[in-house]
């Protein structure tokens, strides 16, 4: 049965002698997780775990504690097990999460609750936040800066020969499973069940070693080895196209997932071969099209960026819109390796939705501009539309350069750079640990709505006092950390290096 909160208790009271106390920040960021309107908008994807969930079954882990675990986990950059970890063994972060005095629910549980959070609920989330930003006046959306990047997903850069380890890895497991629904014979498993998952991986090894000289030498064992694993890898897509016509004659409901298994998988294996084949062997130019090159998260895109030590990126294209005041307003998960004119209008009609007005200023690389997108933001009374061309100019477009406000709105766009990068190594958006196209959406989610909560708590803790706000900062770093596990760390470095 699904519950929403636990019996509110403060476990700094429980011990007073320790005379702990959350940071200002930190307590601002819990004042702000209080919201109704954000505990409230996970609960009815939360209560469809289990068609009783709202009335039957043992009590749940509390509504409150998935999206605070979260928060700490996106905002630390943590894995699932170390938030369960940390958030254990910390009375600080159990105070936080509202846990409290209760056993934290282990990382198994954080998945399967956070799992059922809609794409469309964080996008309804991080408007709220937006707006809650406005009403404390953060940000006022008078400016906007668009930029893009690529999120990659949880695969190896695909090459013809990790392509064909793959198929032989995964065909053969396959195939284990297959043996042990058909209870062959030894002769028989022998024959058709055999599995080349180390003779595959050994091939791997002979061409990584080859491929590290130069030389004709070099390039001729690595032919050879690459030859080799083509051999291999063609005889379990021979066993799969025997093996699938038994497995359809059982009628055990065990046999026939694993014949549809075996009929996904042998389509794209042999692919792979042929692919390989037409490359390595013949040395033929395969088009992008007919190219296989992943066999896990399907969603994934070949993306040419052209970037020195990367120019081909594999993951997702993703699009994020800032306003001043460091608050991510929009953010975008684009399909497929779209082309690189940025649709604006979508941008400025949310703009237009979440803080009513246009912003005076809209700023963004030349990937953005078009002369339609420079039309449509005039259009909408946008003052100041900072968009360079690309290519050859006119002499219109010489002259509109140079300008005051166009040169210094275009030196502010470059800041979401930096923004982007500060996502990427402070939250770990630079690589989605989630799977598939609605996990994408949360993992990029929640790396968008922890910065914002972030920057909230301390403009609102350090603006009344005159301080400086530095959005860059945040509560990843040591002055942030709860005292208990700052003086943990310490003690662990202190052990490691035998001080």
């Amino acid at each position: 049965m699904r519950r929403d909160r636990s019996e509110a208790m403060n476990l700094f009271d429980l011990v007073p002698a320790l005379g702990m106390t959350m940071d200002p920040v930190l307590m601002q960021l819990d004042t702000l997780l209080d919201d109704d309107r954000l505990f409230q908008a996970g609960q009815a994807d939360l209560a469809r775990r289990r068609p009783r969930t709202l009335m039957d079954g043992r009590p749940s882990t509390p509504v409150e504690v998935i999206p605070r675990r979260l928060v700490v986990k996106h905002g630390y950059g943590w894995s699932d097990e170390a938030t369960a970890r940390w958030v254990s063994d910390s009375l600080v972060w159990r105070q936080f999460c509202r846990v409290y005095a209760e056993a934290v629910p282990d990382e198994t549980t954080l998945i399967r609750w956070a799992n059922l959070i809609q794409p469309a609920t964080l996008h309804r989330l991080l408007d709220h936040v937006v707006t809650r930003a406005r009403a404390l006046k953060v940000t006022r959306g008078r400016k906007r800066r668009i930029d893009g990047t690529v999120v990659a997903t949880t695969i190896h850069h695909p090459t013809d020969s990790t392509l064909l380890d793959d198929g032989v890895r995964v065909l053969g497991r396959t195939l284990t499973r297959a043996r042990n629904r058909l209870q062959a014979t030894p002769a028989v498993a022998r024959a058709r069940f055999r599995d080349r998952t180390r003779r595959a991986k050994r091939q791997m090894n002979r061409i990584m070693a080859a491929a590290r000289p130069h030389g004709t030498a070099a390039a001729d064992r690595m032919h050879t080895a690459d030859q080799h694993l083509l051999a291999i890898a063609r005889a379990p897509v021979r066993q799969a196209q025997q093996v699938g016509p038994m497995l359809r004659t059982q009628t055990t409901q065990a046999a026939q997932r694993v014949a549809v298994a075996l009929d996904h998988l042998v389509p794209w294996a042999c692919q792979v071969v042929t692919q390989a084949t037409r490359r390595v062997l013949q040395r033929e130019a395969v088009p992008a099209p007919e190219k296989r090159v992943r066999r896990f998260e399907p969603h994934t895109a070949m993306i040419r960026k052209g970037k020195p030590g990367h120019p081909t990126e594999c993951g997702r294209v993703l699009w994020v819109d800032e306003v001043e005041g460091g608050i991510i307003s929009r953010y975008a998960v684009r399909e497929g390796n779209p082309a690189e004119e940025a649709p604006l209008p979508p941008r400025l009609d949310h703009h237009l939705q979440v803080f009513t007005h246009p912003p005076r200023l809209l700023a963004g690389d030349r990937g953005v501009y078009t002369a339609a997108n420079e039309r449509y933001a005039t259009r909408n009374g946008v003052k100041q539309v900072v968009l360079p061309t690309p290519g050859a100019k006119s002499a219109t477009r010489i002259a509109h350069g140079p300008q005051r406000w166009f040169r210094q709105g275009h030196n502010w766009r470059s800041g979401i750079e930096g923004r982007i990068s500060g996502l990427k190594r402070r939250h770990r958006l630079g690589r989605c640990r989630y799977h598939g196209p609605k996990g994408m959406e949360r993992w990029v989610g929640w790396g968008a709505i922890t910065p914002n909560l972030r920057v909230i708590a301390y403009a609102t803790v350090h603006s009344p006092t005159g301080a400086v706000i530095h959005p860059c900062h945040g509560f990843i770093h040591g002055g942030m950390l709860p005292r208990d596990i700052w003086c943990q760390r310490v003690l662990h470095r202190n052990l490691v290096l035998g001080r």
